[in-house]
């Protein structure tokens, strides 16, 4: 095997020192192969080189080895955080690879809960100010150290549904600042029981607080000592012959008992709780992430990972020099590989439930990464093994369905290959690429690209082409515009001698149009000098009707009618339903922008799409940001007082 390898490398693998470190392997093209650890990285280095490996899938991924780098640690736990921070960043071929999903969601309490150096009120609401009154609202984003945070919870659903609840025992507010400081009067929120009405001074500032406070203890899970508390001022206040707010306060003791019965917590020690259950069938894998907070069961959230089969036949996530870390099933593997990735960036709980026994080394690095102690059962009893357990159905369940769908996708698209006359090289990488354009009679002319390949779209490779200089509303026009700039260099690097071999055209070029858009895209292919045989046009059928389609092409041939349950035109439909969702929304971003002037906001430096988002959506518009005071700005989430001074001079 080592014939194959330039005589630099192996030299360079001879000099390796026996000691910790992290290892990665490039191709010809410098692509990352594979990244992988050791406790001896001489060892294990040397044993990919040494051996030879035959036609399995660790020996074509030696063969394809042209460069290597090497970085030493001082300990098992740095090689581990820095290999799986690696394979985040790197995405190699060959390593079990979880992506990214959306950030986590959080409950925020807004300011740091302390009740000092707060205006006091007086029972008419007048000079209320929204900073004494926490509000407690839905977050994703950075966190920032004055606020308070809780979570993160699996989805959204479960934050908001965590906010009614709250709403319901501890009355706390959801309203923005601004809302909060223009109420004259109790909203329908107080009205129904679900505020305690601060913005018009019903209730002062200790007596929020103290709701505040006990909200966040529920949060934590300390729900005896809520309720111990709740009782004492129950108490208290009958005591004074306060007995309308000693029934208030029953009143909060009888929801949150309700609560506590419905999730049955009363009898549950965890607070915080990970539990990760593992399954493996087809070639996929599936870890389900279901999280218990305060004591609460928020429900799962499950993960498929990459590169599954690749990355258990050349090494796991235990150190691969152990003799165990190649007789590690392929769920340990896993699962092993999921705890190292996933907690980089997300906090860890105290605890992890796992469907199998992971590496005690990994429960070290996590440990000592977050500064927490954690602790890993895999072999859990009473309350925690029916946790498991639904953790484990859930995971089977989760990952029959993706089994089904991709079976269905990839049945469609050999459907499309066979109604196409196509003979790609491998059906697995069949590329389509659909066309479409939107505008409003006329305004805001945008057209979109959408990319199918690997049986499922490719979201990342989306593009939209602003389309100028065209008569408003010449759909003609505009689809000639964005053939030109999508193909025109294309055609040009393929004529080229030295064109690289990546470079090459799709299998099929969809355009959402009968004969007129296909004839422009012929037009368009001949002047390039490509195939006209990779256009094809989606005609719709008589009165427009679904399922009525007929596929039309640019080469002479005869229309197509796939039938209103042919697999083919499902998979024909579904890529073009998503060109034409793309340019609409790309469309009706353009048009919201010319039309609200939100492009001024874009002019002022530090101002992205998610601030400008906000900025609109509290104000109402531009002419709202532009009536606010440097105050105002300051009021919304990531605006400090420097960006806020910032806007305020640029509107002004």
């Amino acid at each position: 095997m080592s014939s194959v390898h330039p005589e630099s490398l192996l030299a360079e693998v001879a000099a390796l020192p026996s000691l910790p470190g992290v290892y990665r392997y490039f191709d010809a093209e410098d692509q990352v192969l594979y990244v992988g650890k050791a406790r001896n990285l001489k060892k294990r280095v040397s044993s990919y080189f040494q051996k030879d490996h035959g036609g399995t899938r660790i020996g074509h991924m030696v063969s394809k080895i042209r460069r290597m780098q090497t970085t030493v640690v001082r300990s098992e736990a740095e090689a581990l955080l820095l290999e799986n921070n690696l394979i985040k960043t790197l995405s190699p071929k060959f390593n079990i690879l979880f992506r990214d999903d959306k950030s986590y969601p959080y409950l925020k309490v807004s300011g740091t809960g302390s009740t000092q150096n707060r205006t006091p009120i007086n029972p008419s609401g007048e000079g209320v100010k929204p900073e004494a009154y926490s509000r407690i609202a839905y977050y994703r984003g950075g966190v920032e150290k004055k606020h308070r945070y809780f979570g993160p919870y699996p989805s959204a659903w479960a934050v908001k549904e965590t906010i009614q609840l709250l709403q319901k025992v501890f009355r706390l507010r959801t309203c923005e600042d601004t809302v909060f400081a223009n109420r004259t009067r109790p909203c329908l929120l107080y009205q129904i029981k679900r505020c305690s009405g601060p913005c018009v001074g019903v209730i002062s500032v200790e007596q929020y607080a103290n709701d505040v406070a006990q909200a966040e203890a529920f949060l934590r899970g300390e729900t005896q000592s809520v309720l111990k508390a709740m009782e004492a001022r129950m108490m208290l206040h009958s005591d004074k012959l306060e007995f309308e707010m000693a029934a208030e306060v029953r009143n909060q003791m009888t929801a949150l008992s309700r609560v506590l019965h419905q999730q049955s917590v009363d009898t549950v020690t965890d607070t915080d709780v990970d539990i990760l259950a593992v399954k493996v069938q087809g070639g996929r894998a599936c870890v389900n992430l279901a999280m218990v907070r305060g004591g609460r069961h928020l429900g799962d959230r499950p993960y498929f990972p990459s590169h599954v089969e690749d990355g258990h036949a050349i090494g796991g996530t235990a150190l691969d020099d152990d003799v165990a870390a190649d007789q590690q099933s392929l769920e340990v593997k896993v699962l092993e590989a999921f705890i190292a990735q996933h907690y980089l960036n997300i906090p860890v709980p105290p605890a992890l439930i796992t469907s199998e026994k992971v590496d005690a080394k990994v429960i070290e690095a996590i440990s000592s990464q977050s500064g927490i102690k954690v602790s890993a059962v895999h072999n859990p009893r009473e309350q925690r093994r029916a946790w498991l357990e639904m953790a484990e159905k859930n995971a089977s369940i989760q990952l029959a369905r993706l089994l089904a769908e991709e079976g269905s996708q990839q049945a469609r698209t050999r459907a499309l290959v066979e109604a196409l006359d196509l003979t790609p090289d491998d059906i697995d990488a069949l590329r389509m690429e659909c066309f479409d354009i939107s505008h409003t009679s006329g305004e805001a002319t945008q057209a979109s690209c959408v990319v199918f390949q690997n049986h499922k779209m490719q979201n990342s490779e989306y593009r939209r082409y602003k389309i100028e200089g065209i008569t408003p509303g010449d759909d003609y026009a505009a689809m000639r515009q964005v053939l030109l700039r999508r193909y025109g260099k294309v055609a040009e690097a393929m004529k080229s001698a030295d064109a690289d071999a990546k470079i090459r055209m799709p299998d099929v070029v969809l355009i959402d149009g009968g004969k007129g858009q296909v004839s422009m895209a012929r037009e368009v292919f001949q002047s390039l000098g490509l195939d006209l045989s990779l256009i094809v046009g989606v005609e719709k059928g008589e009165g427009r009707k679904v399922g009525l389609e007929e596929l039309v092409f640019a080469d002479g041939r005869d229309k197509v009618y796939l039938g209103k349950d042919s697999a083919a035109l499902m998979l024909v439909a579904q890529v073009r339903d998503e060109a034409h969702r793309f340019a609409i929304t790309g469309m009706r971003a353009q048009r919201a922008k010319v039309r609200v002037g939100g492009g001024r906001l874009e002019e002022i430096g530090g101002i992205g799409p998610k601030k400008r988002a906000k900025l609109l959506q509290r104000f109402g518009g531009v002419r709202g940001v532009e009536d606010a005071s440097v105050e105002d700005l300051l009021s919304v989430d990531g605006i400090s007082r420097e960006l806020a001074e910032t806007i305020y001079q640029a509107l002004h």
